[in-house]
């Protein structure tokens, strides 16, 4: 049996679950820059740029969870949180109305826990996509990795982070 490409688009290929574990307090995602100056400057997220820019994520993760995958989005922060944090707070609605679900630990309450050293992405409990981060926050490289000690590692991390978790609608920002 050969082994499944999973860089083809997991999102897309996945049977059964997808993971994603965010550590970082602030990202460099060049494509929501505009708009979080706009939000740093306002306090609220302009709903209809907002729509337009996550439009195909928003898509991407609706035809999974019509597929029957489970999306599940733990995010790991420190307290206070940073001005990014209190951004992705304030535009997490919109990834609950597509189905996925989201938890907010607090870093303080992950201290004991066997942790992955980058993000990730895990899906079906097959195959881990590591993302690796200049220091402020712009994606630098991403690997593939599928051996099953790496597969039980992130499991057991995300799996513990996801039980200590807070819901998004519990979670008040600090």
């Amino acid at each position: 049996m050969s082994q499944k490409d999973w860089t083809a688009d997991p999102f897309q290929t996945a049977r059964s679950s997808a993971i994603h574990l965010e550590m970082r307090d602030i990202y460099g995602v060049a494509g929501e820059a505009e708009r979080f100056a706009l939000w740093q400057k306002t306090g609220r997220r302009n709903s209809e740029r907002d729509a337009a820019a996550r439009a195909g994520w928003m898509t991407t993760v609706r035809n999974m969870v019509s597929r029957g995958i489970a999306v599940r989005r733990a995010r790991i922060v420190s307290e206070p949180v940073t001005e990014y944090i209190r951004y992705e707070h304030a535009g997490t609605a919109a990834n609950l109305n597509a189905g996925e679900l989201v938890r907010w630990l607090p870093r303080r309450r992950a201290a004991d826990i066997a942790l992955p050293g980058t993000d990730l992405w895990m899906f079906d409990d097959a195959a881990v996509e590591f993302t690796f981060f200049s220091g402020d926050g712009e994606v630098v490289e991403r690997e593939w990795r599928t051996e099953p000690e790496v597969i039980d590692l992130v499991r057991a991390a995300f799996e513990t982070v996801w039980d200590r978790a807070v819901p998004h609608e519990e979670y008040k920002i600090r």
